[in-house]
């Protein structure tokens, strides 16, 4: 039995079956769609957001290193949050295939 789990962001649903779908989905997203698209969830705090923009503007770090980091334990988060599984594959014969040997 699969499970999904959905989020929306910027007008769009996006649907997690499995921890591969969450590793893949912060990939894409920019620093401010990024905090957009985790904020309904409450992975990170504003006291989160207002520490990584200080480090930002102040020069401290940059915002990519920041991004990457929150990225990552955005997704730790989702998939405890979810409690998403990683994605079963199965054999041709486990689905009721018959072996060609």
């Amino acid at each position: 039995m699969t499970f999904k789990t959905w989020l929306w962001y910027a007008g769009v649903m996006v649907v997690f079956e499995d921890i591969e779908d969450v590793e893949a989905w912060p990939d894409r997203l920019e620093y401010v769609v990024f905090w957009e698209a985790v904020a309904s969830h409450r992975i990170f705090s504003i006291a989160d957001r207002d520490h990584c923009d200080e480090l930002i503007t102040g020069g401290k770090v940059r915002q990519d290193t920041i991004l990457e980091g929150i990225k990552a334990m955005a997704r730790t988060g989702m998939i405890e949050l979810f409690g998403l599984q990683h994605l079963r594959y199965e054999s041709y014969v486990a689905q009721g295939g018959r072996s060609l040997h």
